[in-house]
């Protein structure tokens, strides 16, 4: 490995079908006012929420509730919730969902107490949090994001067509994550195979950078070879336990910071998908999975040797005589053959992209030159038209 890095991930998880019993654990380390975030009400119907009010009450915590956190979180939500929680004088956010659930309370957490707009200060100026920080804990209804042990931030703003992401540090990553699998069970099909595909994005997205022999990239070879394996499982069985708990430990390590030590990494699919979400509001991991295959194929000959090692040790490519483009293609094949056999979108129409809407979702579009090659704004607009 080249280069000089430092690592540190300072949120305790509590994994299995019996991780909820280590929150009064955790409660008791809080003051005594708990802001309960969620999403659509669906943690109601599936009794999540009275198992998480039961031990609130068991803690004496007074609970002040926030639902209806959307997918893609708007700064709009982000503003309710800060005048919600200064009202109450919030101790801990206690966010229990998907990853937009998760990303909102890290969002929060940074802005109740800031005294500007925290859109302007962590979004757009990508400033450091000066202010109090409000602790967070989450507990996961979802796999897809790693949200649950990272300090990244997803937030849209409507108006400004722009959906922008701030990577926080170790103090406002979560205090404490549970994973639960079996809470990931009743999850819809399209947001289950959405979540699949970000992870693989997440890992990709890291390991499609540098060029040294990096441990890094080893380890990175292993999650997506397990995630293609149990993601095969889950979408013929959706209620095959242990793939759904192995995908939701894969998420967990693919975006927890250890995978990208030492690497430049590259995250323009993340930009040019987030851009995508912003204009349209559609699914993230969706976003992901219809700009990708046209995305890599036009930056794989800048990385044809780290293509063709993805080729042959993830996908199980035999090189012998095939030239270097031929072995790398025929990994990108795999992939795109795996993406049709999981069900993810594969193309931006079926999200409701149009024409029109190319300059909007190209402007806003954050370049990035941690990959093989930077992008220019036109070829951006060149794979929004191949994505279609």
């Amino acid at each position: 490995m080249l280069g000089n890095f430092g690592y540190s991930n300072p949120t305790r998880l509590y994994f299995g079908d019996n991780a909820l019993k280590y929150l009064n654990r955790e409660l008791k380390k809080f003051g005594s006012n708990v802001l309960l975030v969620y999403g659509g009400g669906s943690i109601k119907k599936n009794g999540i929420y009275d198992e998480v009010l039961q031990a609130l009450e068991m803690n004496d915590k007074n609970v002040v509730e926030l639902p209806g956190v959307m997918s893609n979180p708007t700064v709009h939500k982000l503003y309710e919730g800060c005048e919600l929680a200064r009202q109450h004088d919030i101790d801990l956010i206690l966010a229990v969902g998907g990853g937009s659930v998760c990303d909102y309370a890290k969002a929060l957490s940074v802005s109740i107490h800031c005294e500007e707009d925290p859109w302007d200060r962590y979004y757009l100026r990508q400033e450091r949090p000066n202010n109090p920080i409000v602790p967070v804990g989450c507990i996961l209804t979802m796999v897809g994001t790693g949200s649950e042990m990272n300090g990244g931030s997803v937030i849209t703003h409507p108006e400004q067509k722009l959906k922008i992401g701030h990577v926080f540090g170790d103090d406002v990553m979560p205090k404490f994550s549970i994973l639960n699998p079996t809470y990931t069970l009743t999850l819809p099909k399209y947001q289950m195979v959405a979540g699949f595909f970000d992870i693989m994005s997440h890992i990709m997205e890291q390991y499609f950078s540098g060029e040294d022999d990096n441990t890094s990239d080893y380890l990175a070879e292993g999650l997506m070879k397990s995630l293609i394996h149990s993601s095969r499982i889950a979408v013929a069985d959706p209620q095959d336990y242990e793939a759904r708990s192995n995908i939701m430990w894969t998420a967990t390590w693919a975006l927890n910071t250890l995978i990208s030590r030492g690497k430049t990494t590259d995250w323009e699919v993340h930009m040019i998908g987030q851009a995508v979400g912003a204009v349209t509001d559609a699914t993230h991991g969706m976003t992901l999975a219809a700009v990708s295959l046209p995305y890599y194929r036009r930056i794989m000959k800048d990385g044809l040797a780290k293509f063709r090692r993805f080729a042959i040790n993830v996908w199980g490519v035999d090189p012998a005589g095939r030239s270097d483009e031929d072995v790398a293609k025929a990994g990108l094949a795999e992939l795109e053959r795996w993406m049709k056999d999981i069900g993810v979108v594969m193309h931006l129409k079926e999200l409701g992209v149009e024409e029109s809407m190319y300059e909007d979702i190209a402007s806003g579009t954050f370049l990035l030159s941690g990959g093989y090659r930077k992008l220019t704004k036109e070829e951006v607009v060149e794979i929004l038209r191949e994505s279609m």
